[in-house]
């Protein structure tokens, strides 16, 4: 079965998993009876790229399919058993520059640039970019109250870590922590929230205010 694989994974995939489900850190800061969440972070994993014949013009492009390993991370068909993500949108850059992954993204692959010595026609050449991958298979930390995923959308939980900094956790309380906000409704200003608002996330996008109350 052909294959195009990574190497060169930032930490082995199994560490990666972990982190899937962890979800992303928001930051907030006390204001006007409530707090601004900003993103901290977000599941990810840096790969290098090694082409392979086989394949499209670009490393992961828009419905190809990858599989998880230890210590590598490997293109395959969809098809295949060893299958586990899907890329639902791919760009060139880096997250900071370019768009914001779907909401119910599961994690992003962040591909690092491969330009070999040897390399005639240029095929084998990788820019730098980053894949917004969704899980074949249950279960999506992406999803609304997943837990987890690049992104904070309406439908997702959060508790306080303290210092006045909040986590995604899963809204079915099984997570490691118990949620204490829910994410529910994604508006232009604060001005738009409800008067039940206790914790104003920053969500990116048009809609940039989430408007979260206590659970």
């Amino acid at each position: 079965m052909r294959t195009r694989c990574s190497v060169g994974v930032a930490s082995a995939l199994l560490t990666l998993l972990a982190a899937l489900l962890t979800g992303c850190q928001r930051s907030a800061s006390g204001a006007g009876g409530g707090a601004e969440g900003r993103l901290g972070g977000e599941p990810t994993a840096t790969v290098t790229a090694t082409r392979a014949s086989g394949y499209g013009a670009v490393f992961l492009g828009i419905g190809e399919c990858s599989s998880f390993g230890t210590t590598s991370f490997t293109e395959v068909a969809c098809t295949s058993e060893r299958a586990a993500a899907r890329v639902v949108t791919r760009h060139d850059g880096t997250v900071g520059d370019g768009p914001l992954c779907p909401g119910t993204t599961d994690f992003v692959l962040h591909i690092s640039e491969q330009r070999p010595s040897f390399d005639e026609d240029g095929d084998g050449a990788v820019p730098q970019g980053y894949a917004c991958m969704r899980s074949l298979q249950p279960p999506h930390p992406g999803d609304p109250g997943g837990g987890g995923g690049p992104r904070t959308i309406v439908g997702d939980c959060v508790h306080g870590l303290g210092a006045g900094k909040v986590r995604e956790t899963a809204c079915d309380g099984k997570g490691e922590k118990k949620p204490q906000y829910k994410v529910t409704a994604a508006v232009r200003s604060r001005s738009k929230c409800p008067a039940s608002t206790a914790l104003y996330v920053q969500l990116g996008g048009t809609e940039p205010v989430g408007c979260a109350r206590p659970v």
